[in-house]
């Protein structure tokens, strides 16, 4: 057991149910993408479809109820972050499993290319910007994983963000940055925040069949990019940069979850149960009112019985 602050990643993996275990990777090492099935439906079974929608729904209302305790008691802040390929349903994950949240409790950050700004700046500075505050559900959809993802594939990249850099960008340039990463994420373990993050894993193969959905289907023209094939080109060392990113920094206080992403409705149930299970690991209790603000209440209620 690891503890930092008043939390302790035990909350991460006691109480998570037979659906979700199996995803969760906290020691990377040894850890290969080839090993997991994107169309493995764990504890489900294809006959199981509507008892997943079910089970969505619960968990749905479930985290409504968990969040409404977790924005009153304002002592712990919950960061998810969302990393896949295109077409993996990362936009439709998030939708459905905070359906039911109160938007007044949830902040969804999308990160696209940085800007002038930002990248005058460490490449994780404009996340800090967008952390989510105590009592509050923060998702990223995409991260600062994409600067060790995307810019790995892309190395060309570099050379906007560190403009100054000398040295031949290899292996230690790479561990270095998975290094601040994990620290960076310790930090906000240690200060409250508790961080739960995915990657939706989707296969080639379904990855084409939804790519020409879209090309197929005019209501989904409009998310398909001409660069959506061009990174596909690159889907081998969008692989590799996967696996040795997962392998890094999959640890006990920031785990990671590979969560097959073939079948939606798998997906979506099995983040939904993870998400649930381990605000419900928090044991949240709503504040308790003082014998003083009792006593002020009290006051309040006579005085509008009285009208």
């Amino acid at each position: 057991e690891i503890t930092y602050g008043d939390w302790s990643s035990d909350v991460c993996s006691s109480d998570l149910s037979d659906l979700a275990r199996p995803y969760r990777i906290t020691h990377g090492k040894g850890f290969r993408l080839k090993d997991v099935d994107p169309g493995d439906t764990g504890a489900l079974k294809s006959e199981d479809k509507p008892r997943a929608k079910e089970a969505l729904q619960i968990g749905v209302e479930a985290l409504a109820e968990l969040q409404d305790m977790l924005y009153a008691q304002d002592r712990w802040a919950l960061l998810l972050i969302f990393q896949a390929l295109d077409a993996a349903g990362k936009d439709g994950t998030i939708k459905h499993v905070m359906s039911g949240v109160n938007p007044q409790g949830c902040q969804v950050f999308s990160f696209k290319k940085p800007s002038s700004e930002e990248l005058d700046h460490n490449f994780l500075w404009r996340y800090m910007r967008s952390l989510p505050e105590r009592g509050r559900i923060g998702i990223f959809n995409r991260s600062y994983y994409e600067d060790v993802l995307v810019v790995k594939v892309h190395p060309e990249l570099i050379g906007r963000e560190v403009p100054r850099i000398n040295d031949k960008i290899g292996k230690k340039f790479w561990e270095a940055r998975y290094e601040d990463i994990n620290a960076f994420e310790r930090h906000l373990v240690r200060n409250g925040t508790i961080i739960l993050k995915f990657f939706l894993n989707v296969s080639k193969d379904e990855q084409k069949a939804r790519f020409l959905e879209r090309l197929n289907r005019p209501e989904k023209n409009w998310k398909f990019s001409p660069s959506d094939l061009a990174e596909r080109s690159h889907w081998d060392d969008y692989m590799e940069a996967y696996e040795d990113a997962l392998s890094a920094t999959s640890t006990e206080w920031a785990p990671w979850y590979v969560v097959p992403a073939d079948y939606k409705w798998v997906t979506r149930a099995v983040v939904a149960d993870i998400v649930t299970s381990t605000i419900q690991g928090l044991d949240l209790k709503y504040p308790e009112v003082t014998a003083e603000k009792k006593k002020l209440l009290d006051e309040a209620r006579v005085k509008l019985a009285a009208e």
